[in-house]
């Protein structure tokens, strides 16, 4: 079996990615995660004073924190299938050619 550039530089992304990620594990033991969100949420109240959101939930908020992990999950669980179907049909493209 002959690897390719292809699989090489992805390789090299999935592991930079691992080690950024173990990196940041090491750096800031006992930290929680937070979103972009509510991050940015506070630097806009701390910019302008008083910041209220224009949209609010749209309408939906998930009953429980499971429920937001969950669709969360269900999230990337689908950006991973389009990227692996992008992946895979280039792939294949290339070996019929």
């Amino acid at each position: 079996m002959k690897i390719g550039k292809g699989e090489i530089i992805f390789a090299v992304i999935a592991v930079l990615f691992v080690a950024s990620f173990f990196y940041g594990m090491a750096a800031n033991p006992g930290s929680e995660f937070g979103g972009a969100d509510g991050a940015a949420e506070g630097v806009i109240t701390d910019v302008t004073g008083g910041y209220e959101p224009w949209v609010d939930n749209m309408g939906f908020e998930p009953p429980g924190g499971e429920t937001e992990s969950l669709l969360f999950a269900l999230q990337a669980a689908i950006g991973a299938v389009i990227i692996g179907y992008f992946f895979g049909y280039y792939k294949g493209k290339g070996r019929s050619d």
